[in-house]
């Protein structure tokens, strides 16, 4: 498997990101992965907005979240069955504002793949929009696929033997987020100016349709549920606020 960033301008909001991505992709081999930065989805849907205070983001990080807890640093939150730091709210390579996730990753994945495919004139194209996150008792981020198209998200080893003919019981691979992981590695997190990348020859089952739940537990079921207080699993989001949820001053409806 290759992984090879692309080093790209600076994207502007709003701008067409098809566009952009064949700008500085010529060419996409048969069977290839392209992951997308989710920053520059959430760009292009406009998805940005102003805060004047800690207490308006901490407001627009619980808007975003199943449920939220303050941590030492950040807001450990949950949101579309992933724990991530903030709800995805993010400060970095902003410009002054923040940005918030896309509004449905796995829909813009598949569009973007749609369209990739016909562009490029292939017929096998995986589409990973990744974003970053921290490990329980690790230090440094790894990728996760907020949304992918195109390729199985999960290969499952259970009733498969091992190599010593053991039937396995539990091991599956979560292949969409070690996807991201390997590109979060070329890309960075800094100035590098890289939120694409081309993954080639990568052990991936391509589909034309993908389950946007196959990656997501039930909370109860986790090996990290001992971590979490009975109060955390049960908890609802608080009542929306009237803090601006994007740049156009227009709360989201629901």
């Amino acid at each position: 498997m290759n992984v090879t960033p692309i080093k790209t301008r600076i994207f502007r909001e709003k701008e067409d990101l098809v566009r952009f991505i064949t700008e500085h992709v010529q060419a996409l081999k048969e069977g290839s992965v392209l992951a997308v930065t989710s920053k520059i989805v959430a760009l292009s849907e406009g998805r940005t907005t102003v805060v004047k205070n800690e207490k308006e983001k901490e407001q627009i990080i619980r808007d975003e979240s199943e449920w939220v807890e303050p941590t030492k640093y950040v807001y450990l939150t949950m949101k579309d069955g992933m724990l991530l730091a903030n709800a995805g709210v993010d400060e970095s390579n902003a410009n002054g504002k923040i940005v918030l996730l896309p509004k449905d990753s796995f829909k813009a994945a598949e569009q973007l793949r749609i369209q990739l495919l016909a562009h490029y004139r292939i017929k096998k194209l995986g589409v990973v929009i990744t974003d970053s996150r921290v490990m329980p008792v690790r230090a440094g981020v790894v990728g996760v696929a907020v949304g992918y198209a195109g390729f199985k998200g999960l290969r499952d080893y259970r009733g498969k033997p091992d190599i010593f003919g053991r039937k396995l019981k539990f091991t599956q691979t979560d292949v969409a987020d070690s996807l991201a992981t390997a590109t979060t590695v070329v890309m960075g997190e800094g100035n590098e100016c890289t939120p694409l990348a081309i993954i080639t020859d990568a052990p991936v089952a391509f589909t034309d349709a993908v389950d946007p739940k196959e990656l997501v537990i039930d909370p109860e079921d986790d090996m990290y549920r001992p971590l979490f207080r009975d109060e955390q699993i049960r908890k609802t989001k608080e009542p929306r606020s009237r803090v601006p949820r994007a740049s156009t001053r227009k709360k989201r409806s629901r």
